[in-house]
């Protein structure tokens, strides 16, 4: 078996989508600095969960080669 690229160029897909998610979210900091404290934890909790969603069908692409099953 040949191995496939689609395992390699996935992991680099990740390893944006986080920088970029990140990013976002730290560019965020400044207007949340006003929040009370249980309002941040909060956000960061949601957000830093949120970002899992879009893995599902990228690690499915990886392995198969289709988006949906």
């Amino acid at each position: 078996m040949t191995p496939s690229w689609r395992k390699p160029a996935g992991m680099f897909i990740i390893l944006a989508l986080i920088a970029v998610w990140a990013a976002l979210i730290a560019a965020l900091a400044d207007v949340l600095v006003g929040w009370p404290t249980l309002a941040q934890l909060g956000f960061y909790a949601l957000t830093g969960v949120i970002w899992i969603a879009p893995l599902k069908p990228l690690l499915r692409w990886m392995e198969t080669g289709k988006w949906r099953e």
